[in-house]
Order: C-alpha cells, then sequence, then structure tokens
C-alpha cells in the first residue's frame, strides 16, 4: 500500500525514527480539500500510543479537509543542515502517512492538550492550566492514528 523508501541506505533504525519523532518540536501536516488542492501547516504536536496529537481552534481550513478525507500525512524535520561543497543536505526526518479524526470524549481531549503544557511549557504548567481550562472549550485536539512511517537521514 505504501511505497519502499527509494533510497534504503538512509532508512533510520525505527527506535532513531521514534526517538526523534518524540522530541521533535513542529512538524507539517499535509491535508486534502474538496476543492481537490492539497494543503500544508506547521503544527507543534505530541506524540502518544502510536498516534499524532495536535490542537487547533473549532473551525477552519485544516478541519474543513480532515472532514473531506481523513487520510493525512505528517512530516517532522529533526535536523537539518545545508553542504554547499556536496550541492546536498545533511538531514534527519520523518514522514507519516494515517488517519485523522477529532477527538470527542473530554476528558482524553484535556489530558492531551495537558501533555502540550507537559512538552512545551512545562515551566509554566500552573500559568499553562489556567489557561486550558479557559482555552479548552475553544480547542479542538485531532487525532492522527499513524498507518505508515518512515524516518530517513543523512549524515555529513
Amino acid at each position: 500500500m505504501f511505497r519502499n523508501m527509494k533510497r534504503a541506505n538512509r532508512k533510520l533504525p525505527d527506535e532513531t525514527t521514534l526517538e526523534l519523532l518524540i522530541n521533535g518540536e513542529y512538524g507539517v501536516l499535509s491535508t486534502v480539500g474538496s476543492d481537490g488542492y492539497p494543503y500544508s501547516t506547521p503544527l507543534n504536536y505530541v506524540y502518544w500510543n502510536n498516534a499524532i496529537y495536535i490542537h487547533s481552534t473549532t473551525d477552519g481550513h485544516k478541519l474543513d479537509n480532515i472532514i473531506f478525507n481523513p487520510k493525512v500525512s505528517f512530516a517532522v524535520v529533526a535536523y537539518e543542515k545545508v553542504l554547499p561543497v556536496k550541492f546536498s543536505m545533511a538531514y534527519k526526518s520523518i514522514v507519516i502517512f494515517g488517519q485523522a479524526s477529532l477527538l470527542v470524549q473530554e476528558e482524553l481531549k484535556k489530558n492531551i492538550l495537558v501533555s502540550f503544557l507537559n512538552k512545551y511549557s512545562i515551566n509554566y504548567k500552573s500559568k499553562g492550566m489556567e489557561y486550558l481550562d479557559m482555552a479548552i472549550a475553544k480547542s479542538t485536539v485531532i487525532e492522527i492514528s499513524i498507518e505508515h512511517i518512515s524516518g530517513r537521514g543523512r549524515t555529513e
């Protein structure tokens, strides 16, 4: 169903891919809308239990696209360095294919949003919890169930 990596020698070990995914700071979500056009947007995320979680407002372009077609891709670039003399780049990246769905269970939604605080704002958690309590009703949490993942890289 999913293509094999063209340059198999650049495949990262599964453990490395998972570590990069857990520690990555942002990824790019790509969706397709009813107009047939792709739409990509950079987002922060958390990884938990073989899924990617992102958050959003309660309406907008990406949500419209996910409702139209839940098949998505998500890319994380964990490292990049231009190698001008080699006309190339050193990099480590991850590409994920999966199905996106909107979380409706409030307790799980709140737990995921707390995971964002733990990952991105741990030193401000008490203030973040106040903000979360205020903003949760205006937030949507999206789960991307991972169907295929590949990590690839090139060293210097």
